[in-house]
């Protein structure tokens, strides 16, 4: 009759004592869903992008992360560009890291390519600086556009190349006016817009 007394005695503590134990268990699993939406809401970067689009930047970053420490560097910077043919000075290495608010790794990337995307740069000063990054004194090298349009960002097959040559000048040494495909290109895209305007 004392053990039934002491196991009544035992039982009754463990209830008393089992709320208080479960109610760290709850905060911390609801800790644990809040931590998880906040660092859901902190990577809203990657749902404006689809999976393959984000694949591709990945591939992109990769190449141009030369030292592979996951953060591009004005070195890393240098060497893509020397990859292209292009030299570059560090005033202008400077300025393009200048336009992170840290270091360059993948999610500031990103977060970069975003924030052109929603428009807070002129898609044709956009076009303009990227074929501007391939001119070799207002001449751009038709095989190493080629080489970029087929290899980095959204792919060009060779046929689609061959229809994009198609549309522009290129003299006898096999190199593009720059200016010319510029006016070309942007002309385009406003007439494209006048036309949706008079619809």
């Amino acid at each position: 009759m004392a053990d039934d007394k002491k196991v009544k005695k035992t039982k009754k503590k463990k209830e008393e004592d089992a709320p208080a134990e479960a109610a760290p268990a709850e905060e911390k699993r609801a800790s644990t869903r809040e931590s998880k939406k906040a660092k859901r809401a902190g990577s809203n970067v990657f749902s404006m992008f689809s999976q393959r689009q984000v694949a591709e930047f990945k591939e992109a970053f990769s190449m141009m992360d030369a030292d592979k420490d996951g953060v591009i560097g004005k070195n890393d910077l240098r060497a893509t560009y020397d990859a292209l043919g292009r030299m570059v000075s560090d005033k202008e290495l400077d300025e393009l890291l200048g336009e992170c608010t840290g270091p360059l790794n993948f999610t500031q990337l990103l977060t970069l390519f975003a924030n052109r995307m929603s428009g807070s740069a002129d898609d044709d000063e956009v076009v303009i600086n990227a074929f501007k990054s391939f001119d070799e004194g207002g001449k751009i090298d038709s095989e190493k556009l080629r080489h970029a349009l087929m290899t980095w960002g959204e792919k060009f097959s060779s046929d689609e190349v061959d229809d994009a040559y198609e549309q522009m000048t290129i003299d006898g040494s096999g190199k593009i006016d720059t200016g010319k495909l510029i006016q070309m290109l942007t002309a385009s895209a406003e007439d494209e817009e006048g036309a949706e305007g008079a619809a």
